[in-house]
């Protein structure tokens, strides 16, 4: 899919950036003007998947670096076609999907298996490894890295492919496994491969793999040697503005790529959000918000995520952020659509969940890869509540599309507890943004303004920004660029209405609870939520006060038999129905 900016056709735009957006579903080169922050044109492939067993997702990483290569090489023949020289693209950067793991042999550049990609759960009885069987809490590393022991991350992924794979062992015995996130992965075969490729990452893509010191911005001895991972395998630490190195594939030969963030990083630059207590979500596959900290390293006793926001430059100070990562938002949709068969396509989502109507109405927990922040349940499943002989498709598309903003209520919860701070606006962006009734009910159920860009590729223009700023490029001036318009969604919701929707949300998060007997037996370090007591809502038929909901709600076998035999009498149901 390519897109010229036909209305500047022939205009000269002065100094184009490049970057390339490695995300999870697809891959795109965009180019953008450095004084306007104009994209002038793009191509995107779409990536796929593989899921040979439930809860892995895997994808090949040569593929991704085909699809890399036809984006940039398509990407000039548009700027050929708008009568643009491409000799005026001065700097490339990359932003990608973080954590995706890749290990590849130094000798031949050949993948030693398929990329493990973030969602990907595998790595559970690793996870309990590295825990000891429950004896160590999830959040024993935090002070190292700023991440709990999760599938999530990359130190994980790697243990689990040097447990399980005989290429990766054979390849770090002779001393010849590279490991790299998909970012190193594709610089160092944009810089030449097996004959000058250059292995290295940058501070926002290492701090997700466990393995860097949040505070040195190092590879850490001792994270390394507790995962039992060789730390030669590791890519070098570098900022995410500077002059790494130059392309020597692509019709770009020679061109500097000199910017480099995670994707959700990206965002936070492309939104600039550059003042302590700026917040922005991005809505894709899945659900990412970071609340700039500064140079303040908050080590978060909520749920969150500590992350390095950015370093734009070697000299530059580092900029962190609470992360809250949630796994499942558009990919709900997908699910919908592929498998339900509930929608043709997602962006028909928007009309059928404001046609839905109140009654039948159901709470759904999309928890297919276990719940992320603030939860860290790698027990938890997804669950439907509420289903009624009024329930329609409609009302669980409504639903999927609703629990992406129960869900960032979660985070800004917990945020606004780690923080002492709660957000005056959510600037917001990512393809999910374009569905009116999400972001309309996001704003009603967190209950801020919602600031939508014009323009939502803020990711790309993120990375295009880090790499225009660099020293040595010096062609984005962050001090005059004008503001990206946007639109804003205002809450229209009672503060009485919004708590007893989310009184609701937190019953079905319970309900989706220890459906896998692989609980840590300690588990204290569970993040602790705002009490339901002070929403003042109160139950049902009781006429007092719920001091909270149960944590977990364990279910008898009988009463399992029961609850699936049920819905699968409710769907064959709800599928029968016009």
């Amino acid at each position: 899919m390519s897109y010229q900016n036909m209305k500047s056709e022939k205009k000269d735009f002065g100094p184009l950036v490049g970057a390339i957006d490695e995300g999870t579903s697809s891959t795109r080169f965009m180019v953008f003007a450095a004084k306007t922050a104009e994209v002038i044109t793009y191509h995107q492939v779409n990536i796929p998947s593989i899921t040979p067993f439930e809860g892995w997702v895997e994808q090949d990483a040569e593929l991704i670096l085909k699809a890399i290569i036809e984006t940039i090489d398509v990407t000039c023949d548009n700027l050929q076609k708008l009568d643009v020289s491409k000799e005026d693209i001065v700097a490339i950067g990359i932003t990608n999907q973080r954590e995706t793991t890749v290990l590849w042999d130094s000798q031949t550049g050949k993948p030693l298996y398929n990329a493990l990609v973030w969602l990907d759960m595998r790595t559970s009885d690793t996870v309990d490894k590295v825990l000891d069987n429950g004896y160590r809490r999830k959040s024993f590393l935090k002070t190292y890295c700023g991440l709990p022991v999760s599938t999530y991350f990359s130190a994980l992924k790697i243990r689990w492919l040097m447990d399980n794979v005989e290429e990766v062992r054979k390849a770090i015995e002779e001393q010849r496994c590279l490991f790299g996130t998909i970012d190193t992965w594709i610089i160092w075969n944009l810089t030449g491969g097996v004959v000058s490729g250059l292995h290295i990452t940058d501070v926002t893509n290492a701090s997700r793999t466990m393995l860097m010191n949040i505070e040195t911005l190092k590879w850490d001895t001792f994270l390394c040697d507790t995962f039992d991972i060789p730390i030669e395998i590791l890519p070098q630490i570098k900022s995410s503005a500077e002059i790494y190195g130059y392309l020597t594939e692509t019709l770009l030969k020679g061109v500097p790529i000199s910017g480099c963030l995670g994707d959700q990083q990206a965002a936070l630059v492309g939104q600039k959000c550059f003042l302590k207590g700026q917040a922005k979500n991005t809505y894709g596959t899945g659900c990412f918000l970071l609340y700039n900290t500064g140079t303040s390293l908050v080590q978060s006793t909520h749920g969150l995520l500590t992350t390095v926001g950015y370093k734009l430059g070697p000299k530059a100070p580092t900029i962190y952020a609470l992360e809250g990562a949630i796994a499942i938002a558009g990919v709900a949709l997908q699910w919908l659509r592929d498998n339900l068969n509930v929608l043709k396509s997602t962006p028909e989502s928007n009309e059928i969940a404001q046609s839905a109507g109140s009654r039948g109405e159901i709470y759904f927990v999309p928890a297919f890869s276990g719940l992320y922040a603030p939860y860290w349940r790698k027990d938890a499943r997804s669950v439907m509540c509420g289903l009624t002989e009024s329930t329609k498709p409609g009302h669980i598309v409504k639903a999927a599309l609703e629990a992406v903003a129960f869900q960032v209520r979660d985070i800004l919860e917990a945020m606004s507890l780690d923080s002492g701070y709660k957000i005056k606006k959510l600037l917001v962006n990512g393809g999910m943004t374009a569905n009116n009734f999400l972001m309309q009910v996001q704003a009603d159920y967190s209950g801020v303004p919602v600031v939508r860009p014009v323009m939502a590729e803020t990711t790309a223009l993120g990375a295009a920004m880090a790499a225009g700023y660099a020293d040595g490029i010096n062609v984005w001036d962050f001090a005059t660029m004008l503001d990206i318009p946007s639109d804003t969604f205002m809450p229209k919701m009672t503060n009485k209405m919004r708590n007893e929707r989310y009184y609701y949300w937190k019953m079905a998060i319970a309900r989706s609870l220890n459906w896998h007997d692989d609980l840590d037996k300690d588990d204290t370090d569970l993040p602790t939520l705002p009490a339901l007591s002070s929403m003042n809502i109160k139950e049902k038929g009781k006429g007092q006060e719920e001091e909270s909901l149960p944590e977990v709600s364990t279910f008898t076998v009988t009463m399992f038999i029961i609850s699936y035999i049920t819905l699968l009498v409710a769907a064959n149901y709800i599928s029968k129905r016009p």
